[in-house]
């Protein structure tokens, strides 16, 4: 099994969260993956959530990491394997999930990670850490057909 990495250095600015955003779905678009499937709009979340704090919390500058499988050649195919996100930042203070008040303007970034994501945790790497979290491309896919749509005329009752 083949797994594509790619990394992006994020300046300490929060201008920055924009052209990771746009950064990854170009990387997903690349991989052949529709910019617009679940999954994407999930990294991209998740994405902009970990870098945010990242940029936000240390005034640092920091490294997005996107490891996704390479489809298989003979089949086209995704091998079942995660896509794991990373953000090494310059912070050794371990994140920890808050629960905000409905009025709260921020707080709920590390709460949307967890409920996103399979799996997500964080170890001490160099002088900081790094944050890493894992989507089931599988998994994800399987939740997004169970989500009923509403047609127009649902929305005006």
């Amino acid at each position: 099994m083949q797994v594509l990495q790619v990394q992006l250095a994020v300046q300490a600015d929060p201008s920055e969260v924009g052209r990771a955003r746009r950064w990854v779905r170009t990387r997903l678009s690349g991989h052949g993956l529709d910019p617009d499937a679940p999954i994407a709009e999930t990294l991209v979340l998740v994405v902009s959530e970990l870098v945010t704090n990242a940029v936000v919390h240390t005034g640092c500058p920091a490294v997005l990491r996107l490891s996704m499988p390479v489809p298989d050649a003979m089949s086209g195919d995704a091998v079942s394997v995660p896509v794991r996100v990373e953000v090494a930042d310059a912070s050794r203070t371990a994140p920890a999930p808050r629960h905000a008040g409905g009025e709260a303007t921020n707080g709920r970034g590390l709460e949307l990670v967890e409920l996103l994501c399979d799996r997500w945790g964080w170890y001490p790497d160099g002088s900081g850490k790094r944050v890493w979290c894992e989507i089931d491309p599988n998994a994800t896919a399987a939740v997004a057909a169970e989500v009923p749509v509403m047609d127009e005329f649902a929305w005006q009752l």
